[in-house]
């Protein structure tokens, strides 16, 4: 009978595990999954060391999240947005993993690798806290190992099925390596026509910094708010003068006056992933003319544009740990009773 180690030999399984979690864990669109699914029909025939490709799965993991992690540390939250820019997970926002380790903490990495997208943005984000470098390995390597681990363990469970799909596809003259190339490629297609169609709708529903500039200062100005986390804020305690905070767990419907005038929504994601998110949001109350702010705070503070300071009320404590937004100029939830 024929087995995948015709197409891997034993001895080189663990090192195609290595590079293969390597090269996908430093952010290159090639799944993982179906090569650590291979190695554990191989380990369930015996034709690998289950120890050997789980170290070398979780070896490989923790040197590429390291050297994330040392470049959060030094480059901060501009690497966090060039991975946001250049990602193909387009789905995945600062916003959401802000959110998701605020609340998690470092024990999120025990799961964070079965989440697309947040896999590749936790490390760099921990590696801008103050957190101990000990215990964010020591995190990573639990999560490192229950995700390899489950992959590994459904490889050996789905042995007869993967030996008949590689026999099936040696007797049509091709290899496992053909099958996953091919995967390779959907996936890296998929992901390009995720990214292209969101292009297309950001070039209808996003302006300009130089735009919004030329709003401001027309007869009738838009509300600008400003959609960045908390924890952002906190830290870049400045906004584009007379931005009003936006309070995304408001469900309260939307006061007539923000439904007359135009709406511009920058946060701090280059390529306004967060931002379409808040404006669907915002569609769903019948508000149809907001728009994105085209590079966020960074492209219109780069533009030479001023921006103001923030006061002490732009930040309020709330009891259940949610931003509770104050009323009056300094800022205001999207519901009933917004002044104009």
């Amino acid at each position: 009978m024929w087995s995948p180690a015709a197409a891997i030999p034993p001895d080189f399984g663990a090192g195609a595990v290595f590079l293969s979690v390597l090269v996908t864990q430093l952010g290159v669109p090639l799944p993982a999954a179906p090569m650590l699914v291979l190695a554990g029909t191989m380990a369930s025939m015996g034709e690998a060391s289950y120890a050997h490709l789980l170290l070398a799965a979780v070896g490989a993991t923790l040197i590429a999240d390291s050297l994330w992690f040392a470049a959060g540390r030094l480059r901060g939250r501009r690497l966090l947005n060039g991975l946001v820019r250049y990602s193909l997970s387009i789905d995945t926002t600062i916003r959401v993993a802000h959110k998701v380790l605020e609340r998690h903490g470092a024990p999120i990495l025990s799961v964070a690798k079965f989440v697309p997208g947040l896999g590749l943005i936790a490390p760099p984000l921990l590696g801008t806290t103050a957190i101990d470098a000990r215990l964010f390995l020591m995190w990573d390597a639990i999560g490192a190992s229950l995700w390899a681990g489950t992959w590994l363990l459904g490889g050996a469970l789905a042995h007869d099925e993967i030996v008949f799909f590689t026999q099936f596809v040696r007797a049509n003259g091709g290899t496992i390596f053909d099958v996953l190339a091919v995967a390779a490629v959907l996936f890296i297609a998929y992901r390009g026509i995720c990214r292209l169609r969101f292009r297309r709708w950001l070039a209808h529903h996003r302006i300009t910094p130089m735009q919004l500039d030329n709003m401001l200062k027309s007869d009738a100005p838009p509300i600008v708010f400003d959609a960045r986390p908390r924890s952002v804020r906190e830290k870049e305690a400045y906004r584009i003068p007379g931005a009003r905070l936006l309070n995304l767990d408001s469900d309260e419907p939307l006061a007539p006056a923000v439904l007359a005038r135009s709406i511009v929504v920058y946060c701090v994601c280059p390529n306004e992933a967060t931002a379409k998110r808040i404006i669907k949001r915002l569609r769903r109350k019948h508000l149809c003319h907001a728009h994105a702010l085209k590079g966020g705070l960074d492209a219109w503070e780069r533009a030479g544009y001023p921006v103001e300071p923030l006061s002490a009320e732009f930040y309020p404590a709330h009891p259940g740990g949610r931003d509770e937004e104050p009323p009056g100029d300094e800022g205001f939830p999207v519901r009933a009773g917004v002044p104009e």
